[in-house]
């Protein structure tokens, strides 16, 4: 079976090893990667890693104003890559597919649903868990504080990635589930969530409801959003790969740092494997050379930024607030239901023009 992951990296050259190793060892056979506008290496991370033979890598600068990730994955869609798998996931590096069927692998997983086009796998938020400084260690070892299994608010706990057979039903990759599809194979696609419930229809932005109900029985998307303190001051001055007029900021840290249960099940499972095939890449002595180097340059661009105001407030604040509150069942539904209302009304107001002017 061939599974390819596609993904797209910017100053990841302290994690994508971890990332990388563990996707190996769940089985996926081939990688995709697109890098752009690099100052830590990590674009030449990617070219030792293909001379290797360990992935393939584009590079992928801005062009025009589509956000990079988009033309990644515009370019993802016709490489050859694509065309020669069997099943394919566009993903993050700061996402990691948890498998719980059988023994963890990508194949325990399709067993477990032969017929299945595709599975929307949900993420799981795991937040901070008190770290204020960055370390060089498996992210999937520092953080194991989560969210709890069934939220609807924030809203984005409901957000998903797509692992999608590639049968020619869908012919191009989206951030979250496949596009293009061929109507007459989607009417009879078979599509999943992470705990093998069929879904009444395909997966649309919104529409993956957990009705507090575990959702993760198959699978999850373990998201490490915002790992040290430290490294979300670098995250920030970044930017967004996709919402690139959004800015990253103390909202959006309290959207994601939920702490409220333990979840150590991957780095239990996978992580003397994750250590052994990291360590294997690192035995390379290019290969090392570059990792070390990203390394630095994260200490060196956190101890730059906490020269600036903004940096020092917001790892203040950021400390000051701690956790995010899981709120009531009732008050998350409220809030759902609230804003699939606002939503909706803010569509028919900007479709027919009526929106008052100024109101954002």
């Amino acid at each position: 079976m061939r599974a390819l992951i596609v993904t797209t990296v910017r100053d990841e050259g302290s994690f994508f090893l971890e990332w990388l190793a563990y996707h190996k060892a769940i089985g996926f056979t081939d990688f995709l990667v697109f890098s752009n506008d690099c100052s830590d290496g990590t674009d030449r991370m990617l070219d030792r890693l293909q001379d290797l033979g360990q992935i393939v890598h584009k590079p992928n600068p801005k062009r025009g104003k589509k956000a990079v990730q988009w033309q990644a994955l515009n370019r993802a869609s016709k490489h050859r890559l694509f065309k020669e798998a069997d099943w394919a996931l566009a993903t993050d590096v700061d996402e990691f597919l948890l498998i719980h069927a059988g023994q963890g692998k990508l194949e325990d997983l399709i067993a477990t649903k032969p017929d299945a086009t595709g599975f929307a796998i949900a993420w799981r938020l795991f937040g901070n868990s008190g770290q204020l400084h960055y370390e060089d260690r498996p992210i999937t070892q520092q953080f194991l504080k989560a969210a709890p299994e069934g939220m609807l608010w924030p809203w984005r706990a409901i957000q998903f990635k797509s692992l999608f057979r590639c049968d020619g039903t869908y012919s191009r990759f989206g951030v979250h589930r496949p596009r293009d599809p061929d109507p007459a194979a989607q009417a009879s696609s078979r599509w999943y969530d992470g705990s093998g419930h069929l879904l009444r229809s395909f997966p649309g932005p919104m529409t993956l409801i957990p009705g507090f109900h575990n959702q993760y029985r198959l699978a999850q998307i373990n998201h490490y959003s915002l790992g040290s303190v430290e490294s979300f001051l670098v995250k920030m001055a970044r930017g967004r790969a996709v919402h690139q007029h959004e800015s990253i900021g103390l909202s959006y840290w309290i959207d994601r740092n939920y702490v409220s249960e333990n979840d150590p099940r991957l780095w239990d499972r996978f992580g003397d494997e994750i250590t052994e095939r990291r360590k294997e890449m690192l035995d390379d002595e290019v290969l090392r050379d570059l990792h070390l180097a990203a390394v630095a340059w994260r200490h060196a661009r956190i101890e730059a930024l906490m020269q600036t105001p903004e940096a020092v407030y917001l790892s203040a604040r950021i400390r000051q607030i701690g956790p995010s509150k899981v709120l009531p069942r009732n008050e998350q539904q409220e809030l759902f239901s609230q804003l699939i209302k606002a939503r909706q009304r803010r569509s028919i107001e900007n479709k027919s023009g009526s929106r008052p002017a100024g109101n954002t």
